[in-house]
């Protein structure tokens, strides 16, 4: 990445895709390593012989990390812009995989685990403000390309897993932090092109949205916390116990149910691409409301589905559901404008912190009561997608419905 080509206009002039392009592809590479960790639970089980309960630690640890960190990094860098962190923190990330590949113990497990979440607290509220910075305007196109990124490395990780670190054990894991040094070398490019975009001359700030009185915009964000926690708290049933639940429920192997995994976590990044999209030309509001509210009678027919079915049932849940995320980032940041990096930080933490919750969570009751009632119970969750109905309307005089 060089400082001419998209670099040299502002932001606000044009659409930068080649940035886009390059923070998507160090998000595919972040995440893809960390969708890893994920999908070698079993192979960790056996290792270590982990309990649920000690699985969902693991998720809790790196979840955890990333998700208190990062509203203060996005905090830090709203007030003193750092563009070459994004480097330092997929360095972290770099250690900690290098540290799996070597653990001998749980507890070294869990302070991989740590590390990795470390670098993704410092990558996602940074490389969000990067995506808005080269959006030309377009907010929830940029977001929805660095965000599908991600949710394409996250699709990747199975099967990584199945073709390389099952099949070779453990240290493999080394030879995956070699996608860390390729995307540390992208994001020193990317920490350029930040830098001279603070050394143009300044413009004058566009209008943002209405403010709204305090005590709304926090009434607003608790509503959209208990979205949030809908969406995340399933897609933890889904990430961290679909391998088993599969297993268990249908007898099939190890790699079939990765595979049923991949399908998901596909379908979930190609309902991150479209759901920034499709929120700049209807509305964020409209676009929250339909993928969560409208996934719940999927969710509630999965626990009773056939293979075939339920394989059919988690693709539309996730492709449903993922769109409603890059709405969620960009809504929140024309919530309070001039926020960019602690909104962004504030609920990347947030769905880490659900996320890794979550897992801990339902591993415990999975431990009690087994695997398929969890299933029964998150199938609900989704119908607080009904508190949408509170969201405000931030932009009503521009025909544009937030």
């Amino acid at each position: 990445m060089s400082n001419s080509a998209a670099g040299t206009l502002p932001a606000a002039d044009a659409t930068a895709f080649r940035v886009l392009g390059a923070i998507s592809f160090s998000h595919f590479l972040n995440d893809m390593m960390q969708s890893l960790m994920l999908a070698i639970y079993p192979l960790l089980r056996g290792e270590f012989q982990l309990s649920f309960g000690e699985i969902g630690l693991i998720t809790l640890t790196y979840q955890a990390t990333a998700s208190l960190l990062q509203p203060m990094v996005g905090y830090y860098t709203d007030r003193r812009p750092t563009p070459y962190s994004l480097a330092l923190g997929m360095t972290s990330t770099f250690c900690g995989l290098l540290v799996l590949s070597m653990a001998a113990s749980f507890p070294v497990v869990l302070l991989a685990a740590a590390m990795i979440g470390t670098g993704s607290s410092v990558f996602h509220p940074e490389s969000s403000r990067v995506a808005r910075m080269a959006s030309g305007g377009r907010h929830g196109l940029a977001q929805s390309i660095f965000q599908v990124g991600g949710n394409v490395g996250s699709a990747t990780g199975p099967l990584l897993a199945a073709w390389l670190v099952l099949p070779h054990g453990q240290r493999s894991i080394a030879w995956v932090s070699l996608a860390a040094l390729l995307a540390i070398s992208v994001l020193i490019g990317v920490g350029r092109w930040y830098a001279h975009q603070h050394r143009l001359p300044k413009k004058a700030a566009a209008a943002g949205a209405p403010p709204l009185p305090g005590g709304r915009i926090v009434a607003t964000l608790a509503v959209l916390l208990a979205l949030m926690f809908s969406k995340f708290i399933y897609m933890a049933s889904i990430s961290s116990y679909l391998i088993f639940y599969l297993m268990h429920h249908f007898g099939v192997s190890t790699q079939t149910a990765q595979y049923h995994l991949f399908l998901f976590l596909a379908a979930v990044a190609a309902g991150t691409l479209l759901g920034g999209p499709i929120g700049d030309r209807i509305g964020r509001r409209r676009v929250i409301w339909v993928s969560i509210l409208g996934i719940a009678p999927f969710t509630l027919a999965l626990p009773y589905a056939s293979l075939e079915a339920s394989a059919v049932l988690s693709m539309v849940i996730g492709f449903m559901l993922a769109s409603a995320f890059p709405a969620m980032v960009v809504y929140g940041q024309e919530l309070i404008p001039g926020r960019v990096g602690t909104i962004a930080g504030l609920f990347f933490g947030i769905a880490f912190g659900l996320g890794g919750i979550g897992a801990a969570a339902l591993g415990q009751l999975a431990d009690l009561w087994g695997i398929e009632a969890i299933y029964r119970v998150c199938s609900f969750l989704p119908l607080l997608g009904l508190l949408a109905i509170f969201l405000p309307d931030l932009h009503p005089r521009r025909g544009v419905r937030s």
